[in-house]
């Protein structure tokens, strides 16, 4: 009885030592924690396809692991550029027809002003004949704007641009190991580790790296999902133009991960832009048509969103988590309390994390019997 109560105590010790660290690390090194986590996600996501690409046999053997690994990293940078370089030009056409149209309504009224204030200027003030407002202020605008104050714009854009180049390099880097060596993480772990818990830490890990991989692939699916059905309403049955359809469609498909106001934030979002353009390429002429297009726009929304939560997340949900919808709800909530949208978004993986933790470590008390059941240990 005594030994089985050390052992409880040893445990709970062990899990106390690992989220001191963590919470240690995150202090202190931030940004190095970021992309491991970050290198950690992708070789998560590059598993199913690494194993994909090794079913591909070059006289009788498979691609070496470190080929394996920059292909996966290339088709997954290929896809994140694509989707961005699709996402630039619906904003772009958005904000081009809409400054267009402003310019061509509001340009003569602005004319007229401008040369309305010159006279007063001048007549009030006693000003030269040739005196223009316009002329005076870009004049000072370009006295204050002196080389010191560029030099420092360029320098904060240079500092910037370096350490997204830091962090992409870094992540790249990271995951290319993880990839290629699938048993990497697990070493470092286990360099920690008592020797009797080694094997629950490897069990726990294996777990974990299952649930997570079906967890953002089932991300990446329903992403995908959801931008194709909206790209191909706002195509086909809306009219909208297909590039600007495609980058919509795939800007909401994105917005949809961020649980619950996710959806509603890419629909609205996705049906401003939409209804922006309609209105803009037809010179902001409001008629019947335009209100059939909103009742279109809307219904494609609505019918992506009712794919989603019929058929996808529960799909997603029952085959990574095997959390109860209220728990997953009240997980959710308490993240978004913390941590805001990016809270909510980091939510359900650590609490998959935590779930597989308890269950390999705290099993045997009460509390993990009674509210993480068994069927939420995942085999291999």
């Amino acid at each position: 009885m005594e030994t089985k109560y050390v052992e409880k105590l040893a445990k709970v010790f062990l899990i106390a030592i690992y989220l001191t660290i963590a919470i240690f690390a995150l202090k202190y090194f931030g940004n190095v924690v970021g992309y491991t986590l970050l290198s950690f996600v992708v070789s998560l996501l590059a598993k199913p396809l690494v194993r994909l690409l090794r079913k591909i046999k070059i006289r009788g053997k498979s691609l070496p692991d470190g080929l394996l690994a920059i292909i996966s990293i290339i088709v997954i940078l290929a896809v994140l550029v694509g989707v961005i370089s699709g996402l630039i030009p619906v904003f772009a056409k958005v904000i081009r027809n809409i400054t267009t149209i402003s310019e061509l309504s509001s340009l003569e009224g602005l004319s007229v002003y401008l040369n309305d204030l010159n006279v007063w200027l001048r007549e009030t003030f006693s000003l030269e004949p040739n005196f223009k407002l316009e002329v005076s202020v870009m004049d000072k605008i370009s006295t204050i704007l002196s080389f010191k104050l560029f030099g420092s714009m360029i320098g904060t854009v240079a500092n910037t641009l370096g350490s997204i180049g830091v962090g992409l390099f870094s992540v790249v880097f990271i995951s290319f190991f993880l990839i290629k060596d699938e048993t990497l993480f697990l070493r470092l772990l286990s360099a920690v580790t008592p020797d009797k818990h080694t094997e629950h830490v490897s069990s726990t890990l294996a777990d974990v790296e299952i649930l997570l991989s079906r967890y953002f692939v089932g991300l990446i699916i329903e992403m995908s999902v959801v931008g194709l059905i909206d790209f191909l309403g706002l195509w086909a049955i809306t009219g909208l133009d297909f590039d600007m359809a495609l980058g919509i469609g795939f800007m909401a498909g994105i917005l949809n991960i961020i649980p619950y106001i996710g959806p509603l934030i890419g629909g609205v979002l996705g049906g401003v832009m939409a209804i922006a353009l309609k209105i803009t390429s037809t010179g902001f002429v409001i008629d019947a048509h335009l209100g059939v297009f909103v009742a279109l726009v809307a219904a494609v929304f609505i019918a992506a969103q009712l794919v989603d939560n019929i058929v996808l997340q529960p799909l997603i949900y029952s085959t990574s988590v095997h959390a109860h919808p209220l728990e997953i709800f009240i997980v959710l909530l308490l993240a978004g309390s913390i941590g805001g949208i990016i809270g909510m978004l980091l939510a359900i993986p650590a609490y998959t994390v935590v779930r597989v933790i308890c269950i390999h470590f705290l099993s045997d008390t009460k509390f993990v019997k009674s509210l993480f059941t068994d069927k939420s240990h995942t085999q291999g």
